[in-house]
């Protein structure tokens, strides 16, 4: 039987709030007052089609921006991006403006990623610097990556049925501390790899990562053994 492993780079919001309580890794996004119907975080493959949408009016204009900042020409109140690459995966928002009042919409998450033939899966996303401590494990940390997903994607990473193993790794680097949180409330945290026993409890798991120096400005993988993408 062919091991499958699930590599992951995720994406933290410009704010947010970490929450690890008790057995847990969740994040909450807070984001900015919304004008309606903001748009939906997605995960899509490399090289799809990922669209973003908010609630259009008559006479409004509209601007998307990525990170915060005006993405050039896209002022349409539909936002679709086709032959998604690692580029994209960012925080989306809209700015939509009638009769001179400009309002932002929540902000949504787009994830992007590829699978090899070895049946591995990478999503990309980015860092966030944000400095804290909690316990001895992560303890002390200049920033962090969540992985999670929403609950209409599933809540977190579902472990596969055909293995015994489950893990979260970090192999780019030696000094970060890894943490899981299951659905149903179990949790661990190690240095740089984390082993959920088998058979898993919970039926989904969010994880994350925490640098101890030098956050990455640049996308930054988990590796996640017997996981579903």
């Amino acid at each position: 039987m062919k091991k499958q492993t699930l590599r992951v780079y995720a994406i933290a919001a410009s704010t947010v709030l970490l929450i690890v309580a008790g057995a847990s890794v969740c994040l909450q996004k807070t984001v900015a007052q919304g004008n309606g119907t903001g748009p939906a975080d997605q995960l899509v493959q490399l090289g799809g089609t990922a669209t973003f949408s908010v609630n259009s009016a008559d006479e409004a204009s509209y601007q998307w921006l990525l990170g915060g900042s005006a993405i050039n020409g896209q002022t349409n109140s539909t936002l679709t991006i086709e032959n998604v690459q690692i580029s994209d995966a960012g925080f989306y928002s809209c700015n939509t403006a009638t009769d001179g009042n400009a309002v932002r919409s929540a902000t949504a998450s787009l994830m992007v990623y590829t699978v090899n033939p070895d049946f591995n899966v990478v999503v990309y996303a980015a860092p966030i610097v944000s400095s804290g401590t909690n316990g001895t494990c992560p303890g002390a940390y200049t920033g962090y990556v969540s992985y999670t997903l929403t609950v209409a994607q599933g809540w977190g990473w579902v472990p596969l049925t055909n293995t015994t193993i489950y893990t979260a790794a970090d192999t780019t680097r030696t000094n970060t501390n890894v943490q899981y949180g299951g659905a149903y409330g179990d949790s661990g945290c190690n240095r740089t790899t984390v082993t959920i026993p088998y058979p898993a409890f919970s039926p989904a798991y969010r994880f994350a990562i925490y640098f101890t120096n030098n956050v990455p400005s640049t996308n930054y993988p988990i590796t996640l053994t017997g996981f579903n993408p």
